[in-house]
């Protein structure tokens, strides 16, 4: 690898950025690459915390700030923006590679903007399944990245499934465990005095907005709050993301903001939510967070609807469905559960791995023209 590259990520939230962050840090670190970071999506918007401060404190340089959305934006509309100003802006910068992450629409504006102007893309774990209409745009994602970096050997099945060469999907873990695993993170005490958190005992929520039940959102959130509300429990609740149905959350968060057992947040810097799981009873509602980080730390987790169906075979968790008194249950049955510690999604050393792939000539070497492996020639 002669020349020096120059690699572009792409973030659109809080939690995709904590997936980004520790893989950002090693390829900064290498003087074999130069890093961009294009910060988009809820990053820029005041009412989620604008946690673009966040990327901005850490130091990083490079950081590019587009606002793809405005309140009333839907997700194809967003998307067409983010895709005109992705576009624009790799133009300027003229990138040798584009990272992007996950499953959200942010994702899939830098893949279509790479894979249309034959930049190398890769994709952070692709190959899991996420439920509602998250699933399709993961999927479509992956088809549409070159490179594959993904958290088990169950992903990278999936992928082959679906006609990604071998060759191109490397297993690396999940990069958020580099955190837990081998990053010194807050004290308790720091991170509960910084936010001021009131309780001992406490349990989290997050609950996100299912678009594919947009018309039943409404009354989803309200047998949710009202069961959070119920319980008689200390609760450390977290904004949604802002998909299409976040309105219907954020109008009866704010009423149990009135509640002295609710902390509310819109957004909490990795680290500190990170420190916040290990102390917390349970995490209840239906964020990945309660199926990836939390049985990590051995931290039950109620899983609300349909959101994360089929994201895992944890038999620790504890799925309801949206009736209020089948969340009750759920949550009264947490805050019993003992449950050991599992990792399931890698052992930590996913930027060590990523940074060794990317700095051979072979990976450099990847076709950006694709072609579909078929299982069954």
């Amino acid at each position: 690898m002669a020349n020096t590259k120059k690699i572009v990520f792409l973030t659109g939230t809080r939690a995709d950025f904590g997936k980004l962050k520790s893989l950002i840090e090693i390829a900064r670190a290498n003087p074999a690459f130069e890093v961009h970071i294009f910060a988009t999506g809820m990053h820029m918007d005041k009412k989620y915390g604008f946690t673009v401060i966040e990327l901005e404190k850490y130091g990083y340089d490079n950081v590019y700030k587009y606002i793809n959305h405005d309140t009333e934006s839907s997700m194809d509309i967003t998307l067409s923006r983010t895709i005109e100003g992705f576009a624009n802006y790799i133009r300027l910068i003229e990138p040798d590679l584009i990272i992007i992450h996950g499953d959200r629409i942010e994702a899939l504006a830098g893949a279509t903007v790479g894979a249309l102007n034959n930049i190398l893309v890769a994709h952070i774990e692709g190959g899991e399944l996420s439920g509602t209409i998250d699933d399709l745009i993961r999927h479509a994602v992956s088809k549409l990245s070159h490179v594959h970096f993904v958290a088990n050997n169950e992903a990278k099945a999936r992928l082959k499934q679906m006609g990604e060469n071998d060759a191109s999907i490397f297993v690396i873990g999940s990069p958020d465990m580099d955190a837990m695993l081998h990053k010194p993170l807050p004290a308790w005490h720091d991170v509960k005095e910084k936010y001021e958190i009131p309780f001992d005992d406490f349990f989290i929520s997050i609950f996100h907005p299912v678009t594919t039940e947009f018309d039943q959102m409404d009354e989803y959130a309200a047998h949710y709050m009202n069961a959070l509300e119920e319980c008689n429990l200390n609760f450390v609740a977290i904004y949604p993301n802002n998909d299409k149905g976040s309105d219907f959350i954020l109008n009866k968060l704010k009423r149990l903001s009135r509640n002295s057992r609710f902390k509310i947040y819109p957004s909490l810097r990795f680290e500190a939510f990170l420190v916040l799981m290990k102390h917390s009873k349970a995490v209840v509602g239906n964020s990945s967070a309660g199926i990836r980080e939390a049985p990590f730390y051995g931290i039950p987790t109620v899983n609300v609807g349909t959101r994360q169906l089929g994201r895992t075979n944890n038999p620790d968790i504890i799925h309801t469905s949206y009736k209020k008194e089948n969340i009750i249950e759920g949550i009264q049955k947490a805050g019993n559960q003992k449950i050991a510690p599992r990792v399931l999604f890698g052992d930590g050393k996913s930027d060590e791995k990523f940074i060794d792939i990317i700095s051979k000539d072979l990976f450099w070497n990847i076709p950006k023209q694709k072609v579909f492996t078929d299982s069954n020639p």
